[in-house]
């Protein structure tokens, strides 16, 4: 994972302003870290299915880690290639 410059007008031209688009990045990478938590909890779920109460649970190793690409370098790929869809809230006057 190298690190990598974000043109600031690739973002500019989808938004109004940069705190919009901050606020929509940062909302599409939680809901990303959420799917990957529920994914991790279900693979869990379904390995403890055999367990006993005396059992013993398996280590997990360094060897065995997956690194995965960051939440916010998705989020904010996927906002400038156009794959976050998001509303504005209506302001009460």
């Amino acid at each position: 994972m190298s690190i990598k410059t974000i043109p600031l007008r690739s973002i500019e031209e989808k938004v109004d302003n940069m705190y919009e688009a901050v606020c929509i990045m940062s909302g599409q990478a939680k809901r990303i870290l959420d799917d990957r938590i529920v994914q991790a909890s279900i693979k869990v779920a379904e390995e403890e299915e055999d367990y006993g109460v005396f059992d013993e649970v398996e280590e997990v190793s360094p060897e065995d880690y997956i690194e995965l690409e960051k939440t916010t370098s998705l989020a904010v790929e996927q906002f400038i290639d156009g794959n976050v869809k998001w509303r504005k809230k209506e302001t009460i006057s």
